[in-house]
């Protein structure tokens, strides 16, 4: 069974064919342009965490798969990395879009490509206005994945997806995709409140959908705390609740047995964390 049909994903006044791009409304894509659209709200943790190993590795040509309003591309642009920025989300791009214009006058964006694309078609999407280009790292991070919902049971669609993920890579490039700690998540039916990527507290109402003993589905309801002028922002978002173990294999099966997987609690070596918010999984192609 769905979960659609149990349980209500989304924010009132979606409707169902808006559940692929929880953003269709455009309350939550407002939300994250003004708490989070300033790249000073990024912890420096995240920033010494991903740009370190990007450079480390010697990458410079970076797709950003979920780009959404575009401030993690923003931080890699103004790094000198060549990003090419994709989001399924049109409400999510038009942010992105009306940054790039902001930044017209400043070099490093005259080359900054933002596109819509979606996860399922990824290669041919990108290769439709990109032909025959392959990347040096590939990101979606901020618990992008988990908004891919398994609607057939068996996350064959999201097996497709991190299949289409390795194949944006050339050999030797690396994918960085992270996802909250669901197992904690679904045994204590609780959502860590810190947060590893901005500086400012966000209140979540976590729920667990479970059908037939199977945690299907997670749904976080966001409660932002009100600026100057005393407004509150609230949504809902939902997920699917990716295990550690299960998403490493999933990975480890899209990039096959030569690759190399490295997995980080918080940017963090896992085992300096017991109990992470996030788990960070980097895997590098085969070369």
């Amino acid at each position: 069974m769905a979960a659609d049909k149990v349980f209500h994903p989304r924010s009132e006044g979606i409707p169902s064919e808006g559940v692929n791009d929880q953003y269709a409304d455009g309350v939550a894509a407002r939300v994250w342009k003004k708490f989070i659209g300033d790249l000073n709200q990024r912890t420096q943790n995240y920033k010494d965490f991903l740009i370190g190993l990007l450079k480390q590795h010697g990458c410079k040509k970076v797709l950003d798969i979920a780009c959404g309003t575009g401030v993690d591309s923003m931080m890699l642009v103004d790094e000198g990395f060549e990003v090419v920025s994709v989001d399924a989300s049109d409400k999510m791009l038009k942010y992105a879009l009306k940054a790039r214009w902001e930044k017209r006058k400043n070099p490093k964006y005259d080359n900054w490509i933002i596109e819509e694309a979606n996860w399922e078609t990824l290669p041919r999407d990108v290769g439709s206005f990109l032909p025959g280009v392959l990347f040096d790292a590939v990101i979606c991070l901020g618990n992008s994945f988990a908004h891919l919902l398994d609607e057939h049971g068996d996350q064959r669609v999201q097996r497709h997806c991190l299949s289409n993920f390795e194949q944006c890579l050339k050999p030797g490039g690396l994918l960085f995709i992270d996802h909250r700690n669901y197992d904690h998540m679904i045994a204590t039916g609780s959502t860590p409140s810190k947060s590893i990527y901005y500086n400012y507290p966000v209140n979540f109402k976590t729920s667990v959908l479970v059908v037939s003993g199977k945690p299907e589905m997670v749904t976080l309801d966001y409660c932002i705390d009100g600026d100057e002028h005393n407004e509150k922002s609230e949504f809902r978002l939902c997920y699917y609740p990716h295990s550690l173990k299960k998403l490493t294999s999933m990975l480890d099966d899209a990039f096959g047995n030569r690759s190399k997987h490295h997995i980080y609690g918080d940017f963090k070596p896992l085992s300096e964390v017991s109990e992470p918010a996030f788990y960070i999984h980097v895997l590098e192609k085969a070369k």
